[in-house]
């Protein structure tokens, strides 16, 4: 198994149609010892108990440095160690540039760009230590295009900070024997997605796209395993793009 003895971290990953929640069950599959952290409403201890009885669920703020650091340091106490952080959390919302507010734009940089510095300030020290570790930072095909089809301008903005701020962190932490890298999804179907577009969208989505389908969680989930393993242990700072061929460049 390609995960065996690792300990994973999942920010947002108690939404069992997530992104999040399809890399804890295939991590889980590959032998890894999986935590969800998520907000206390999305109740990831009962997401965590789905996956079985070696896995942990715990309330987490990515947004608040403090409840980051107490998440990890629990996660240490249990398990002594953290090899994988998957910094999934983000949240969207549809507007145009000239409608976006200050509360707006700050609500969707603290979950995405802040959260993920956040968790990867929390884990740091445990995996320097180790001198071992693999951090994932979800980006999005919006941050290298411009734009997407749910998302507004300041979620672009948010994903295209996720690509800098990991590249700076591979670089930096290269030395202490720590991977950092990137997934840009494309269009994948999620619970965002559901409802919000009808068949016929779908289809012409689709019909644009050279693999002629809308992503899967799984299709995303499987990179995480990828970057999170040994068979990527030459990758650093990379983007994986996961897009079917959305954009090729």
């Amino acid at each position: 198994m390609l995960l065996k003895d690792k300990v994973a971290v999942i920010t947002g990953g108690a939404g069992l149609n997530g992104l999040g929640f399809a890399t804890a069950r295939q991590m889980a599959a590959q032998g890894a010892r999986v935590v969800l952290l998520d907000l206390e409403r999305a109740a990831p201890a009962a997401a965590a108990a789905q996956l079985g009885p070696a896995h942990l669920g715990l309330v987490a703020d990515v947004t608040d440095k403090a409840s980051c650091d107490r998440a990890i340091a629990a996660v240490l106490e249990q398990f002594g160690q953290v090899d994988v952080l998957v910094n999934n959390a983000g949240i969207t919302q549809p507007v145009k540039t000239l409608e976006i507010t200050g509360a707006d734009y700050d609500r969707i940089l603290d979950v995405s760009l802040r959260g993920t510095l956040h968790m990867s300030q929390a884990v740091l020290p445990s995996m320097q230590a180790r001198r071992s570790g693999s951090i994932v930072c979800i980006s999005s095909v919006s941050a290298q295009r411009g734009g997407g089809i749910f998302g507004g301008p300041h979620y672009s903005a948010a994903k295209a900070g996720v690509l800098g701020l990991a590249r700076a962190m591979a670089r930096e932490f290269g030395i202490d024997g720590i991977r950092v890298n990137c997934i840009a999804p494309g269009l994948i179907e999620t619970d965002i997605t559901q409802g919000k577009l009808t068949p016929e969208r779908k289809k012409e989505i689709a019909d644009t796209i050279p693999l002629a389908r809308l992503g899967a969680a799984s299709d995303v989930a499987g990179a995480c395993v990828f970057l999170a393993s040994d068979l990527s242990a030459y990758c650093t700072g990379i983007t994986l793009d996961v897009n079917g061929g959305m954009l090729i460049h």
